[in-house]
Order: C-alpha cells, then structure tokens, then sequence
C-alpha cells in the first residue's frame, strides 16, 4: 500500500472541535480511501473577522489507487 498525505484547514466561529470535524466531513466528501486524519496545529484568527475564527489544520492520509 502506498499513502499520499494532504494538508486541510478546516474553520468554524463555534469551536476547535467544530473546525476539525468541517475539514474532516471535506475529506470524507472529496478523497477517496481514507486511512486516517492527524490534527497538527490550532488557532484563532481575531484580526480580519468579526468575533473569532477557529481554524485546525489536518493532515489527512488516503491510499493511492494502484
């Protein structure tokens, strides 16, 4: 078997949960195979939105079709 990993940020005014789930739910729409999803990093953008922003960047591993 061979994996490719991507990289997704997923966003969400509600919560770091919320945001990892809506780049998870993405995943599961557009990638075929997927094997896993690992949550590399959080954060809150404030400066350019009103209120606050949740971000959680995603790598997520899917195997390539032979």
């Amino acid at each position: 078997m061979v994996f490719k990993k991507v990289t997704l940020i997923g966003q969400s005014d509600e919560s770091f949960d919320a945001a990892a789930n809506d780049a998870i739910d993405r995943a599961e729409e557009t990638l075929d195979n997927v094997h896993w999803i690992e949550v590399e990093e959080l954060g809150v953008e404030v400066a350019s939105v009103d209120g606050r922003q949740y971000q959680a960047e995603v790598e997520v591993a899917f195997e390539l079709e032979r």
